[in-house]
């Protein structure tokens, strides 16, 4: 008897005790999930938004031709995608092995009071404003130069994304075991062989990430490109004359008062979507294959 009353007890403390825990438990199953749904539905709803208005734009002649005079229906967007290209070769090519060598600095020599000084500086290069960085460039190269440029525009780009760069690939390098090092140190290597032979190689599928996450970053900046590539209705593959780019064609074409260049505008961020969406699964699919 004493038994049965001590059980029916014990069971009422615990159903007592686990049912206000079953509630929170749930409440903040709930609290987790809703934003998630909220992020991935906006997601989706912006991607299905672009595909659904971008894809009506897209035929031949959209994507060989160039830009039609003002207010004349048809035509292309063939010198935006050449200069986009052109545009992420170039900061691609300078920003790359500046942020290699400054994550390999940051993590080589992380005890340093030059190190820090540099993450600090990266740190605030990466606060500050898009459009600023056009400026700046806007007054390093392209008034020496006299002239807007594919070159002043990879260069703005190559500044933004350097932050981004430098920031995932020290990350990347942190993740290489330190016993590395140490091994190939301890048979003998000189650093600089142990680094670029073992670590940066250890660290591949990390770099190639920050790369790409890199380049989709670059590729949808349109406020410094204004002030370096500054945009070009005809087809030009020259380093030292404006160029066209996606992102300029969209801010061009959406504030126009033509119902075709509000069509084509759309069209234009169809295609910097796939590119980026495509880049993504490309480097995924890369990174996996490296694993």
């Amino acid at each position: 008897m004493n038994r049965s009353i001590a059980a029916a007890a014990g069971e009422t403390v615990f159903r007592d005790t686990y049912q206000p825990r079953s509630l929170r438990n749930s409440m903040f199953k709930v609290m987790v999930t809703m934003p998630a749904v909220l992020i991935l539905a906006l997601m989706v709803f912006i991607v299905v938004q672009v595909l659904f208005n971008g894809a009506r734009a897209l035929n031949l002649e959209f994507l060989i031709a160039e830009q039609r005079p003002f207010g004349e229906p048809g035509g292309g967007v063939v010198q935006a995608i050449v200069g986009t290209l052109m545009l992420i070769v170039i900061a691609t090519l300078l920003s790359f092995p500046l942020a290699l060598l400054g994550a390999l600095f940051l993590h080589l020599e992380s005890g340093r009071r030059s190190a820090r000084i540099l993450e600090g500086a990266i740190n605030m290069l990466q606060g500050i404003p898009s459009i600023v960085v056009g400026v700046v460039v806007y007054r390093w190269i392209v008034v020496p130069m006299k002239s807007f440029s594919a070159l002043a525009g990879g260069a703005a780009l190559a500044i933004i994304m350097l932050p981004l760069l430098v920031g995932m690939m020290r990350e990347a390098l942190r993740l290489v075991p330190a016993s590395y090092m140490e091994a190939a140190l301890a048979l003998g290597a000189p650093r600089w062989r142990a680094v670029a032979g073992i670590i940066v190689p250890a660290a591949r599928s990390g770099i190639i990430e920050a790369l790409g996450l890199g380049i989709a970053r670059a590729a949808g900046e349109t406020a410094p490109l204004m002030f370096t590539a500054f945009g070009n209705p005809f087809l030009s593959v020259s380093l030292r004359g404006p160029v066209a780019a996606l992102p300029l064609v969209i801010y061009e074409y959406i504030k126009s008062p033509y119902d075709d260049w509000h069509q084509k505008a759309w069209g234009a961020a169809f295609l910097l979507m796939v590119f980026v969406l495509s880049l993504n699964l490309v480097i995924s699919a890369r990174k996996n294959h490296i694993r």
